[in-house]
């Protein structure tokens, strides 16, 4: 038979990385500070009146041509090296597989980010995805980034989820991603979401309210504001981003796999059941 796909879909920034992702080199390299370049982004966004994701990718090309760098898409996949994760995270992905091989299911993980694909590309982790989403440039004839090619925001986050519960990645595909799909490729029972905060409460909601897990994760201060989403019914659970072999974080994720890879088990036996009654006329 074949196995049953667990998918674990994850944001990136503040949850698998320490902070947003343009923060590390990307911002630095302008010469301005991380409060001036998204104070302009968030300018930008007021004076147009336009999406703030679309705001921020309009930002970074308008600085890059201020500081005379080129925008290209080998410059962002060079800024993945010098992303820094939270404790645990680059040996996490194989560690769960390998949890996960054991309670007979497959484990797939997805990211959905508004951060830069191209910088995501370039992390060291960006091999344990089966798919990764996030915000993409298109590129001139020099190469240099000129316009969005992809945007995702808060809310087209959650598109991703139908397209990974039906096998979609392709996003040119509308058909499949739109049409009632008997068979699914991951049923949304079967899919975990984590994320740090209010960005992600369309996709935990949308999870939760369809029999999945949402989990929210905290980094100190961050705290405060993810015990509000647990109150506010909008996740399952909340701890600490800890991704460290034997954390309370890894513990909970097993326990989850382990509880659906048995739920799994008793639905399967369950249509089995009705199947065998139905051939014998019960």
């Amino acid at each position: 038979m074949k196995k049953t796909v667990i998918a674990i879909c994850y944001d990136f920034d503040k949850t698998l990385a320490t902070k947003n992702m343009q923060e590390y080199s990307f911002i630095p390299n302008l010469g301005i500070t991380t409060e001036e370049f998204w104070t302009r982004a968030n300018n930008f966004c007021k004076r147009h009146q336009c999406d703030l994701t679309l705001a921020y990718l309009r930002t970074m090309i308008n600085e890059c041509k201020k500081a005379g760098i080129k925008l290209t898409k080998e410059y962002l996949h060079g800024l993945g090296k010098d992303i820094e994760f939270f404790d645990g995270v680059e040996t996490w992905f194989k560690r769960l597989n390998r949890f996960a091989e054991k309670q007979g299911v497959k484990l797939e993980h997805y990211l959905i980010s508004s951060g830069n694909l191209e910088i995501i590309e370039g992390t060291p982790i960006f091999k344990e995805f089966s798919k990764a989403f996030g915000c993409e440039f298109l590129y001139d004839c020099n190469k240099e980034a000129y316009w969005p090619k992809n945007t995702v925001n808060y809310t087209l986050k959650t598109q991703y989820l139908f397209r990974i519960c039906k096998g979609a990645s392709d996003l040119t595909d509308e058909h499949t991603v739109n049409r009632k799909t008997p068979k699914k490729h991951v049923e949304f029972r079967n899919m975990i979401y984590v994320g740090d905060g209010v960005t992600d409460i369309p996709c935990m909601t949308l999870v939760k309210e369809r029999g999945g897990v949402a989990i929210s994760v905290y980094h100190n201060k961050s705290k405060e504001n993810t015990l509000e989403l647990i109150e506010d019914n909008r996740v399952n659970y909340v701890c600490k981003s800890n991704y460290k072999s034997g954390s309370s974080f890894e513990k909970l994720v097993k326990m989850i796999i382990s509880s659906l890879a048995l739920k799994e088990t008793l639905i399967q036996k369950e249509h089995t059941t009705k199947k065998i009654n139905k051939k014998a006329g019960l």
